[in-house]
């Protein structure tokens, strides 16, 4: 048998995860939807929250993705209920890596889809209340395939990206259409200017 590569609490997460919507979107009236990712690279997520007094109450969760997808989700819904959504929107895939004991580098990406399906849906819930764009610093999309940004890659640079496949590996940039890839690029030498090599 091979090695497992995962910490146990990434196995518990994956064999036994928590919050997954089980059956139609309808069995879990939401008071917010986010969805993220493309079917075209495999990995695709749907988050329902509902939200009571600016809390997360509840949480489904359902995602077309691997080991590291589905526990990392797992471990955000535990995370988020009875948190304020101020601070759920804070929340960042390292944190989620952290909790989890690690994650393969190479699957570090995969844990990036939980967080911003995340966002989308607290942003969803803003509008539904007449708050758009409260927690949004100024972004910059630079995939619109699968919602990254300019903030998105910065934390990535910061994290050792130097170079397009690194931007890659840690936020699956360009694995859809491709067609963001001059941007980032050009990201890239500001951040070699900025921060240096």
């Amino acid at each position: 048998m091979v090695d497992w590569l995962y910490s146990d609490t990434v196995k518990e997460h994956f064999v036994n995860p928590r919050n997954v919507l089980e059956d139609d979107i309808s069995s879990f009236p939401a008071d917010a939807r986010g969805e993220t990712g493309n079917i075209r690279c495999g990995d695709q997520m749907l988050m329902l929250l509902r939200i009571k007094d600016d809390v997360i109450t509840d949480v489904r969760w359902k995602t077309y993705g691997c080991a590291s997808a589905i526990a990392s989700t797992s471990m955000l819904s535990e995370i988020i209920k009875g948190m304020n959504i101020a601070d759920a929107y804070k929340i960042r895939p390292e944190d989620l890596v952290e909790k989890l004991g690690g994650l393969p580098h190479n699957k570090i990406h995969c844990s990036v889809l939980g967080d911003k399906a995340l966002r989308t849906a607290i942003d969803d819930y803003l509008s539904k209340t007449g708050r758009a764009g409260l927690f949004k610093e100024e972004e910059l999309t630079i995939c619109n395939c699968l919602g990254i940004t300019d903030k998105d890659l910065e934390r990535a640079w910061k994290n050792g990206a130097r170079s397009w496949e690194d931007f890659q590996a840690a936020t699956k940039i360009g694995t859809a259409c491709g067609s963001c890839k001059a941007k980032a690029l050009e990201l890239l030498r500001e951040f070699e200017h900025i921060y240096g090599g």
